[in-house]
């Protein structure tokens, strides 16, 4: 078979694929659009395959050798195929000859290719459903979703990690939910022996446990502002920032003080922190070295020191922390006297996290009780999801918008409350 028919064969196929996509975008049968969508998924691959080797085929067929001996590279290939294996596989494919098929691999992440790219922005644009965005869907009779395409997924969790200056640090779990996760809390004890006694054997237990439960995290974007995005790249840099914009927040938000009603737990909210664990400053001890090292760093138990960070508002850092001396006048903070370019914001030894005023308050703002810094290593904060989004549609009848939400399946808890100190605003005495 020579290039010109497989040209021809190739655009028959293609004929097929768009007959089976006017079809799709016409039914309304959920059992023929999975049969579509598996004929289609079929016919694409034949068509890739056919396609790649019509391209390596040259413009005209070259002459073989005088004397009719086979060519080298045609050595040993047999039937209707011309001594081209691929070609073979494509004519078996169609039931020319009895070469076995060979399927070429499907793309690893369907939801990365340009045309669901594509249908994805009219999807959000629009409402419109295209059989590109169809084929990848879950349709209900209530509702439709779409998976949001893997290229603004990526993008998000990237730019979570960077700007989540607490969801940066947590520790990312991904257990299904309603799962008991067992937390060692005994540990055995060793003990002297003489020569006619021994040692009692203990008992390894593990009878403390967490369970993560199902919590939606969403974000919803009116199409008003999506309308005036026109270009793929833009579209999804809109979508990107403005879903990282809210994420960000809300996640941060609910590590530290999340009620644990509908959202995760936060660690300033957790009834298990040791209450020895929970201190309170006045203004005159919280500006004070040795107020610090006795009533903060010394309720750390040694065990957590290692990886232990101050998570504060800046306004905190820069009007107390940053400046404070000791009783010789040696600075504590020692934000400027680093090898490195730019201020070290480290105090007592301790790397700073400087986070927004809503989700620890600066002391000065702060109320009687509030809490205002918290010393802990977050990575024993288990932040439980598959960060896998979902987007649906609805119309606002109220605005007369269409929006688009998306939603994040999440839980988060503190997998062990016994290395955090929580610092709270006490009354000027």
């Amino acid at each position: 078979m020579n290039k010109k028919k497989l040209m021809a064969l190739l655009t028959k196929l293609e004929n097929k694929k768009n007959e089976l996509v006017a079809r799709s975008a016409s039914t309304e049968s959920v059992a023929e659009l999975r049969s579509i969508n598996s004929d289609l998924e079929q016919l694409n691959s034949e068509i890739a395959e056919l396609r790649g080797i019509v391209e390596s085929l040259p413009d005209e067929e070259q002459q073989p050798p005088a004397g009719g001996a086979t060519p080298p590279e045609q050595r040993g290939a047999q039937g209707a195929s011309g001594g081209n294996p691929g070609l073979a596989q494509v004519i078996a494919s169609f039931g020319l000859s009895q070469v076995p098929q060979q399927r070429s691999e499907q793309p690893s992440d369907p939801y990365g290719t340009l045309e669901y790219r594509n249908a994805f922005m009219a999807f959000a644009k629009t409402g419109e459903i295209k059989p590109e965005l169809r084929a990848n869907a879950t349709t209900t009779t209530a509702d439709v979703s779409a998976v949001i395409p893997t290229t603004i997924l990526n993008e998000i969790i990237k730019k979570v990690t960077v700007y989540g200056q607490v969801f940066n640090r947590v520790r990312k779990l991904n257990i299904k939910g309603g799962v008991e996760v067992p937390i060692l809390t005994l540990k055995p004890t060793a003990t002297w022996i003489g020569e006619d006694k021994a040692s009692d054997k203990q008992k390894v237990q593990a009878n403390t446990k967490l369970t993560f439960s199902y919590f939606g995290l969403e974000c919803k974007v009116a199409t008003s502002l999506l309308a005036d995005t026109v270009s793929l790249s833009g579209f999804e840099s809109v979508i990107t920032d403005l879903i990282v914009e809210a994420m960000v927040k809300a996640i941060d938000l609910a590590v530290i003080k999340g009620s644990g009603n509908g959202q995760p737990k936060g660690i300033t909210t957790d009834s298990r922190v040791p209450a020895t664990q929970i201190v309170s400053m006045t203004p005159t001890q919280f500006a004070e070295w040795q107020s610090w090292a006795k009533l903060v760093l010394a309720k750390m138990p040694l065990a957590y020191k290692a990886g232990a960070t101050f998570l504060m508002a800046s306004g905190t850092f820069e009007g107390y922390i940053n400046g404070m001396v000791d009783d010789n006048g040696q600075p504590i903070g020692r934000v400027n006297y680093g090898i490195t370019d730019g201020p070290q914001e480290r105090f007592a030894g301790k790397e700073v996290i400087q986070v927004e005023d809503d989700v620890i308050s600066p002391f000065a703002d702060a109320a009687t009780g509030d809490v205002v810094a918290v010393y802990c290593n977050l990575n024993n904060y288990g932040f439980n999801s598959n960060m896998q989004m979902t987007l649906f549609r609805y119309y606002d009848h109220d605005t007369n918008e269409w929006v688009d939400k998306a939603i994040l399946i999440a839980d988060g808890k503190l997998i062990d409350p016994n290395g955090v100190v929580i610092i709270k605003k006490a009354a000027t005495t």
